[in-house]
């Protein structure tokens, strides 16, 4: 099959590699599409020569394994968590494949990714979508879970005053989900002009260029979406008394911050990651009953030849929200 694979520049290339097989209970997806993804962008650098990254990833059914249930069909629309987990430990069974100690990490480092013609999934972690859906949008589940998993973890209440830093696609997917918590106001900090206005549409009653204005610390719920040094303490500041800061944004770097800050506010601090199987089932549904316009995050759409500028594009402009690699 022909993929985007990273050589030792680490750039992405086209190339031709083996195609995967299926094992007991495992699918082969051939890709519709697969998005790129904040975090991409960052582990990339790190990442080994050879390897096929993507994780947002849909597609249709193309082969089934052995032991694999009769639902699945040849041509079936579908999306998968990009993890195969045991399925005998407590976190998988739990439905919590991404903390389980074998976990294969498909397209970060594991297994190959979505940005190729095929990838393997596992059954267990596969959820169907409607026909009326775009092909496409089906990428659009794994980066959404990973806000409704931010949100549920923040415990947001009736009549909360919530503050989302960062108006990127973690940003806006963790926004998607707020505006339908029942927050009291819903304000947005970037300091793109673009991305602020991004927010906008996407639900924000309010939002704050952080370079112009200071953060009032007058919220009661902070979601940290940016993932650079500094952003830690810049959300502990925006916290009110007993408030509630969580950490979404992927950081790889150290993030000082003084703890007496949180301390004399008793703040609960939660850090995130990934999303639970009944999350990103949720998300499917969602899109199959139009509870969230998946469309509307996508603002550009290339082949495999394009991966390797999408990647450079996002890493510099931010005008562009979400990138879909169409194989």
């Amino acid at each position: 099959m022909r993929a985007a694979v990273l050589n030792e520049d680490h750039q992405l290339v086209v190339a031709d590699v083996a195609d995967p097989t299926p094992g007991s209970g495992e699918l082969v997806l051939k890709v519709t599409a697969c998005g790129i993804c904040g975090s991409d962008l960052k582990l990339r650098p790190s990442m080994p020569a050879g390897l096929v990254m993507g994780h947002e990833f849909c597609g249709e059914i193309a082969a089934v394994g052995a032991d694999t249930d009769s639902s699945w069909s040849i041509g079936r629309h579908v999306t998968a968590l990009p993890l195969i987990g045991c399925g005998r430990c407590l976190a998988c069974l739990a439905g919590e494949p991404a903390h389980c100690e074998q976990a294969d990490m498909v397209g970060v480092g594991g297994s190959p990714g979505g940005f190729a013609e095929y990838v393997r999934v596992h059954q267990r972690e596969t959820v169907g979508l409607p026909e009326q859906l775009d092909p496409a949008l089906g990428a659009l589940v794994e980066p959404l879970a990973v806000g409704l998993h931010a949100v549920e973890r923040a415990h947001i209440h009736s009549g909360d005053t919530v503050l989302v830093v960062g108006a990127g696609p973690v940003g806006l997917s963790v926004l998607a989900w707020v505006a339908r918590s029942g927050a009291r106001e819903v304000v947005v900090s970037d300091p793109s002009p673009a991305r602020r206005a991004a927010a906008s549409e996407f639900g924000a009653t309010g939002t704050v260029d952080p370079e112009a204005e200071p953060l009032e610390a007058r919220y009661d719920v902070v979601i940290e979406c940016v993932g650079l040094p500094g952003m830690t303490s810049v959300c502990v500041g925006a916290a009110k008394l007993h408030g509630q800061v969580v950490i979404a944004g992927v950081c790889t770097k150290p993030d000082p911050y003084v703890p007496i800050a949180a301390l004399m506010k008793e703040l609960t601090v939660d850090f995130v990651v990934y999303y639970t199987r009944r999350e990103f089932f949720a998300v499917a549904d969602a899109l199959a009953h139009d509870t969230v316009d998946a469309g509307a995050f996508v603002t550009k759409r290339v082949g495999l030849e394009g991966a390797d500028a999408a990647f450079v594009e996002l890493t510099e402009a931010k005008d562009q929200r979400k990138i879909l690699v169409v194989p």
